[in-house]
């Protein structure tokens, strides 16, 4: 299994503890993939327009979240 996958196995899971330290490591996982992809997306010229299309979110929260990196 994948890191991820176990993570997600784990938040899935009965353990609270566990379950809660899993979905805080899915989330900073999630946070460095979406900061990834947003520069990805941004070096092969697409739009704020375009990329918070994509996320399902405003141009503007787009911008604001990544526009300074």
């Amino acid at each position: 299994m994948t890191e991820a996958t176990e993570l997600a196995s784990a938040a899935g899971g009965r353990d609270p503890r566990a379950g809660l330290r899993a979905v805080a490591a899915l989330r900073k996982l999630l946070e460095q993939l979406e900061a990834v992809q947003v520069r990805n997306a941004r070096n092969q010229g697409w739009s704020w327009q375009e990329v918070a299309n994509e996320l399902g979110v405003s141009r503007q929260a787009v911008h604001k979240k990544h526009g300074r990196a």
